[in-house]
């Protein structure tokens, strides 16, 4: 093979994106050749321009026009069309989340180890912005020393009553199985955890609809807790505005700060904690210096993480997102939900098979009905490079 065939299941927002790229020609050694959706119109637009259309996922998996497929689809069907597709003997690309909860991408993953000569990767395209990259250099060079404090504020998230009524499956247990913490920051967890690996603790405040006419979170703030005793605060909301985005990341030697389009890294001339044991002055303070860390925006981080699936294929280069490392980030956004419900906190790694039976009681017990209404076309790509 010099040539992988590509198709797309789900032609909502982020399909089109993915589309609108590869049809562009912005990834080589691939060709787009399918695409899916069960709503037709959705396909009209790539008429002439997409070889094969269904109406069916599962069937355009089975066709043999394709060799990988990108699961762009509401978040259940991430796990039954990935599974399907790895037991076909199709490469497989899960856009965020690549499960509704964690014990289906516990499921998923197991698929993917029992068929290892298929692809299976993740589109978490954060990981090759150059902001977060320059921060994990910091943290890996030991330059912040270690890390005692992390706080991520990304209340900036604002969506309208019109966003939420634009799909029947989006803000609902069923369809979506929560909301801002599944949604809007399944890519800030992905960096969480990515920059400073999985908490120890959890303890979520989840507001359940306070903003919205939703039965899904849409306000939340949570405490964290790190083995090493490091402590965070994660706080987001869709109903904010004007919101904040302020990522902060404080060690022994330092802090870094991410904010309004830039990153600020203040150094300790001595690391902190030993300062404190060696000084014998009351109110001293470590000497600092201050530098701005320049970076640009990743010109097309989709397109990156595609041509590294693609790369993967043909040459069987190591994945910058593997499929299994998506688990980190539903486990978050599932434990934050889950302590909130429960009211209490929660060690992890979480149980996955008890919160898949909360969420199938909060399903069950809805009363929720849902207005779908035809919202404007917009450009949704403005929430990209956060």
């Amino acid at each position: 093979m010099n040539k992988v065939r590509l198709g797309i299941i789900g032609m909502g927002n982020i399909g089109k994106h993915h589309a609108d790229y590869l049809l562009a020609g912005k990834v080589s050694r691939c060709e787009l050749t399918a695409i899916s959706d069960v709503f037709p119109q959705s396909l009209e637009r790539y008429k002439g321009k997409v070889a094969k259309h269904f109406n069916d996922g599962e069937q355009l998996i089975r066709s043999q026009d394709v060799d990988g497929v990108v699961i762009a689809t509401p978040h259940y069907q991430h796990t039954t069309l990935g599974i399907a597709a790895l037991e076909a003997g199709v490469h497989v690309m899960v856009e965020k989340p690549i499960s509704a909860h964690k014990a289906d991408a516990e499921r998923l993953i197991a698929t993917g180890r029992e068929h290892p000569k298929q692809v299976f990767a993740g589109m978490f395209q954060l990981r090759v912005e150059p902001r977060y990259v320059k921060i994990r250099k910091l943290i890996q060079d030991g330059e912040l020393g270690e890390i005692v404090r992390i706080n991520w504020i990304i209340s900036d998230w604002f969506r309208t009553e019109a966003y939420y009524a634009s799909g029947g499956w989006r803000a609902t247990w069923k369809g979506e199985g929560g909301g801002v913490l599944i949604n809007q920051c399944l890519h800030q967890l992905d960096m969480l955890q990515w920059l400073s690996g999985m908490p120890a603790r959890v303890r979520g405040f989840c507001q359940l609809g306070r903003y919205h006419n939703i039965e899904v979170e849409d306000d939340i703030t949570c405490y964290l807790e790190w083995a090493n005793k490091a402590t965070g605060v994660f706080v987001s909301s869709t109903g904010e505005a004007p919101g904040s985005n302020r990522f902060e990341i404080a060690g022994t030697r330092g802090k870094v700060v991410l904010e309004n389009n830039k990153l600020t890294f203040t150094r300790n001339e001595a690391d902190m904690i030993e300062f404190s044991r060696t000084s014998t002055v009351g109110f001293a303070k470590p000497d600092v210096w201050v530098a701005d860390i320049p970076f640009e925006n990743a010109p097309n981080p989709h397109a990156t993480l595609m041509q590294n699936f693609v790369d993967a294929i043909l040459d069987g280069v190591p994945l910058i997102a593997p499929g299994p490392e998506g688990i980190h980030s539903i486990e978050l956004a599932n434990v934050m939900l889950y302590s909130s419900l429960l009211g209490q906190t929660v060690e992890l790694p979480m149980n996955s098979a008890a919160y898949e039976k909360k969420l199938n009681e909060l399903i069950a017990q809805s009363k929720f009905e849902k207005k779908v209404v035809q919202v404007a076309a917009e450009d949704f790509t403005k929430s990209f490079n956060r």
